[in-house]
């Protein structure tokens, strides 16, 4: 069993800012997840897409929510988060293609204790995923529940 994370809703500050490892993503991969996920023609199927609005396959949402998940584990994952409680301005504004090199960048734009006294608080994070060329793939803010120090 992994040892809970160390950062406590008192160790989070407002403007606190991380960027992840780069990501590729491959054409395979984008097909493999679809096929299981979202079989939608765009995104399953390479010769079909040619015919898309985007001219190949390109990953689906669900599949950039993922990679986004998995990045921001490699930057947020020493936080001691009770669960995360909702999505607001959640915007996919550019296609992920195969080959795409992508981060994520997280920031903390506000932070309040519990008002009903419970041993948490309310973290609201930024977060973009960027691809090479610098354009945002998605954008949204993460609403997620913290552990406090006075967490028993």
């Amino acid at each position: 069993m992994s040892p809970r994370p160390k950062r406590k809703f008192e160790d989070l500050e407002v403007g606190e800012m991380r960027v992840s490892p780069l990501r590729t993503v491959t054409q395979a991969e984008i097909v493999e997840f679809a096929e299981k996920y979202d079989p939608q023609w765009f995104h399953s199927d390479p010769e079909a897409a040619r015919d898309s609005v985007f001219g190949e396959v390109v990953a689906s949402g669900v599949h950039v929510l993922a990679i986004w998940r998995q990045l921001d584990h490699a930057i947020n994952s020493d936080i001691d988060f009770v669960c995360g409680v909702g999505f607001d301005n959640f915007r996919l504004k550019s296609a992920l293609r195969p080959d795409d090199t992508v981060y994520a960048k997280s920031r903390i734009i506000s932070l309040e204790p519990s008002r009903s006294g419970k041993p948490r608080g309310t973290a609201v994070t930024y977060y973009e995923l960027i691809n090479q060329h610098g354009d945002i793939v998605l954008q949204f803010e993460s609403i997620n529940l913290v552990h406090t120090r006075a967490k028993a």
